[in-house]
C-alpha cells in the first residue's frame, strides 16, 4: 500500500512558497491580525521579518529536530504575549493569543499550501487530503488553538474558509503594510531581485475580492502567464533533484537551534 504523503512530504517542496505572499495578505486582511502585525511588528525596517518567522516556524515544526520545534514555538509565544489591544475609534480589538485568530493564521497556511500543491501536483486522493488536512493542524495548535477548533474535515474547513473570505476586509493602514511587504524596500539585493515573480504570484493566487481590497492589478494576460508559471513547476519537480527542491527548508532549518 502506497503510503499517504504527510505535511513533512509537501512542506519542504521550494515550490510551495509560491503562495506565501498570498497566505500573508490573507492574515493581513483579517483586521484584528492586520491592526496586530501595524503595530506590533518591523514592517517599515523589516517587512520580510513575517516571512521569515512563518517559514521558520513550519519547517521547523514539519522536519526540523524536537529541540528546533520547541525553538520556534517558545519564539511565536515570546513574540505574541505584547500584541494585544481593546477595540478604538482607530483600530479594531486583537489580541495574538485569541484561538480564532489563531485559527484563520493556520487556516491560511493550509489554504494557500493546497492551492499551490493542486496546481503543480495534482488532486490528492480523499483520504490523503483528509489525512493531510489533519496534519495541517498542528500550525495553529503549536500556536496555542485548541485541537477542537481545527474544522473536522475539509468539508467543514470549505464552509469555514468561505465565511471568513466574506468577512475580511482591508483598510488603508492594512494595505500601507501590504504595500511594505510587497516592495522589501530593505531586503538584501537577491531577494529583491526575486520580488516582481513575489508580487505576480501573490497578486494571482488571492481570492479576486481581496486581491481588489489590496489593489493589486491583475489581468487575463497576468492569468495565461500564471498558468504558464505553474505548468514550468510542474515540469521542474520532476527533474530537480531534492537537494534543490528542499534548499530553503535546509536553510532555515540550519539557523535554528537544535
Amino acid at each position: 500500500m502506497a503510503q499517504h504523503k504527510g505535511i513533512g512530504d509537501i512542506a519542504p517542496e521550494a515550490v510551495m512558497l509560491a503562495g506565501a505572499g498570498r497566505a500573508i495578505l490573507l492574515q493581513l486582511a483579517n483586521p484584528a491580525v492586520g491592526y496586530g502585525v501595524a503595530r506590533h511588528s518591523s514592517f517599515a525596517t523589516d517587512p520580510l521579518k513575517r516571512l521569515h518567522g512563518t517559514l521558520s516556524y513550519i519547517y521547523a515544526l514539519t522536519n526540523g529536530t524536537p529541540q528546533q520545534r520547541a525553538s520556534v514555538t517558545a519564539q511565536v509565544h515570546k513574540a505574541h504575549r505584547p500584541v494585544t489591544s481593546q477595540r478604538a475609534p482607530d483600530h479594531p480589538a486583537y489580541d495574538a493569543q485569541d484561538p480564532t485568530l489563531q485559527l484563520w493564521v493556520a487556516a491560511t497556511l493550509y489554504d494557500s499550501a493546497m492551492l499551490v500543491h493542486r496546481e503543480v501536483f495534482g488532486p490528492l486522493p480523499p483520504e490523503d487530503a483528509e489525512a493531510l488536512y489533519r496534519d495541517y493542524g498542528i500550525l495553529g495548535m503549536a500556536l496555542g488553538m485548541p485541537a477542537t477548533l481545527w474544522p473536522a474535515t475539509t468539508a467543514d474547513f470549505a464552509d469555514y474558509w468561505n465565511r471568513q473570505v466574506q468577512q475580511l476586509s482591508v483598510d488603508d493602514t492594512i494595505r500601507k503594510v501590504a504595500g511594505e511587504l510587497l516592495a522589501a524596500r530593505a531586503a538584501p539585493w537577491w531577494i529583491k531581485m526575486l520580488m516582481p515573480v513575489a508580487r505576480f504570484l501573490t497578486a494571482g493566487l488571492l481570492p479576486a475580492s481581496v486581491r481588489d481590497m489590496f489593489g493589486l492589478a491583475w489581468s487575463p494576460a497576468r492569468e495565461r502567464a500564471l498558468a504558464v508559471f505553474f505548468r514550468a513547476a510542474r515540469i521542474l519537480v520532476n527533474v530537480l533533484p531534492k537537494r534543490i527542491r528542499h534548499a530553503p527548508m535546509h536553510f532555515y532549518l540550519k539557523r535554528i537551534p537544535g
